[in-house]
């Protein structure tokens, strides 16, 4: 198999769609937890402010997850179709709350009543806290595994079969992560009174995502043993899930000291660091199967040929550098705290 710096391109195109779903984490994340506290803000000032704090910025982070769709689709094929097939539920509740929540985000101040801006506030809201959570849920069924059998269909008996209880506990540390990452973007576009109450949210998002995190880290550890096999394989990747800790520990530290832009930083680090997890406990899978490890899907039976990765991957070299700098041109612009005008959501 041909190599790019010693690496196989199975495994090069396995990072570029690692690091483009984290870039998305990251960046929708904190949008989806400013959303989820939307409807703890009660007075219209304030959800106006919460509102045009994401304002400039949401649409663009959403690119992420085109861009990501799209290279998982370019460079594992099979992953894909089975992946979307096998998920439809999840993936289609998705795409509707995702939809909604965009014409809730463009809607709410065309106009003045109070009951259609209502309305909107609990679409945008309610639609936050789904997307959030369904990643989650998303991303248990994928650590899990799913009844995937012969020729890579989906074997599943239910309806609502991704429901289960591993999943909806990641779905939860999910919501909570990402609330704990909107409240501390929040706090950093706020001042004032709505300053003073996002702070107080934020300590509750951080024990939330504590009580979360460590009771699914306990049920990965006792129930899915599996997910531990590479680091029992190489115990240096031991320094990750410390690194992790350490990262999230950061997070109510710098909080507490007001330093709220390197808790933001940490939080970030932290997403970033648990989806490495993620790849280090899956690597070379993609998708296992509960019926059969010989169903497994990974980078290799996965893999589009090795040209047109090649070829992709010369295209991606070129292309993800125009898209860091379209977004610290965003964020750079828009920097600063919140200002209302004529012109705001």
């Amino acid at each position: 198999m041909e190599t790019l710096l010693g690496i196989d391109y199975p495994t090069w195109w396995f990072l570029v769609v690692g690091a483009l779903f984290s870039g998305y984490a990251i960046l929708d994340g904190f949008d989806f937890g400013a959303g989820a506290w939307h409807l703890f803000l009660k007075k219209e000032q304030s959800r106006r402010i919460a509102l045009n704090a994401v304002g400039p910025v949401w649409d663009g982070n959403e690119v992420w997850l085109v861009i990501g769709g799209g290279a998982l689709f370019a460079g594992f094929p099979v992953m894909y179709a089975a992946f979307f097939s096998s998920l439809y539920i999840p993936f289609m509740l998705f795409l509707v709350s995702i939809i909604f929540r965009a014409i809730a985000i463009e809607f709410r101040s065309k106009e003045d009543g109070k009951l259609w801006r209502k309305t909107w506030d609990i679409c945008y809201s309610v639609s936050s806290i789904m997307l959030a959570f369904l990643l989650g849920v998303v991303l248990g069924n994928v650590l899990q595994g799913i009844a995937i059998g012969e020729d890579y269909l989906y074997k599943g008996k239910g309806f609502f079969e991704f429901l289960n209880p591993y999943a909806l506990m990641v779905g939860l540390s999910t919501l909570s992560l990402f609330m704990m990452h909107g409240a501390i973007y929040l706090i950093l576009k706020t001042e004032g009174r709505l300053y003073t109450r996002l702070t107080v949210l934020l300590k509750r998002a951080v024990i939330f995502f504590m009580i979360a995190f460590v009771i699914t880290t306990l049920y990965t550890l006792f129930f899915i043993p599996h997910l531990s096999d590479n680091f029992k394989a190489n115990p240096l990747l031991f320094i990750i899930p410390a690194l992790t800790f350490l990262s999230i520990a950061n997070v109510p530290r710098l909080a507490s000291k007001q330093k709220y832009l390197k808790a933001f930083i940490f939080s970030s680090f932290t997403i970033s660091l648990l989806l490495i997890l993620v790849a280090i406990e899956l690597y070379p899978n993609l998708l296992l199967s509960t019926i059969d490890p010989k169903y497994n899907i990974d980078i290799y039976n996965a893999a589009a040929s090795t040209k047109a990765m090649r070829t992709i991957l010369t295209i991606v070299a070129i292309g993800a550098p125009l898209v860091l700098g379209y977004t610290f041109f965003v964020y750079r612009t828009f920097k600063g705290k919140v200002r209302l005008d004529e012109t705001s959501y």
